[in-house]
């Protein structure tokens, strides 16, 4: 399990003992085991996966809105805890809320996304026909070469070659 998920877990846990100390109703009780059964689906499919990137895309379900059964408890959770709060404030909440799942979504892929140098598309794509027609014995600005692929029909030699870009066109040709 990631280290940040553990802290959350951790926190969530830390929130339901300090509540438990609190609770004096049914209705504190049963925000508690609400949370307690949000983070039980977390932690159940974490511990009971032995594959570990099967767990993460689990977890990351259950986060992300894919888990039915917990995204039951998750709206019972809301509901518990805005019963109270004016309709103006639940909107706010709400529109926090998505915001934030949006947010962590976003870093989330950031951090899942490799580290790559922006190379323009055009250009890498010349680059590797060329490459591709050095491999198969040709030299990517030889218009002769070009041609004899024309007339055997060598398709791919010909895409190669207008893909490399090296070819010189006449002005109004």
């Amino acid at each position: 399990m990631r280290p940040f998920l553990s802290l959350v877990i951790a926190a969530l846990l830390s929130v339901c003992a300090t509540m438990a100390r609190a609770a004096d109703d049914a209705d504190d009780w049963k925000l508690i085991g609400g949370i307690l059964a949000l983070v039980q689906q977390v932690v159940h499919e974490a511990a009971t996966s032995t594959d570990p990137a099967a767990a993460q895309k689990k977890v990351d379900g259950i986060l992300s809105g894919g888990n039915e059964k917990a995204n039951r408890i998750a709206a019972g959770i809301a509901d518990e805890m805005l019963q109270d709060m004016p309709a103006e404030q639940r909107v706010v909440v709400a529109a926090l809320g998505r915001d934030l799942l949006t947010l962590a979504r976003r870093d989330q892929a950031r951090a899942a996304a490799p580290a790559q140098v922006p190379v323009a598309p055009a250009r890498d794509d010349a680059l590797q026909a060329r490459k591709e027609l050095h491999a198969m014995g040709l030299r990517y600005w030889d218009e002769q070469q070009f041609l004899e692929a024309v007339r055997r029909g060598d398709r791919i030699a010909v895409d190669l070659f207008l893909a490399a870009k090296g070819l010189q066109t006449k002005p109004g040709g």
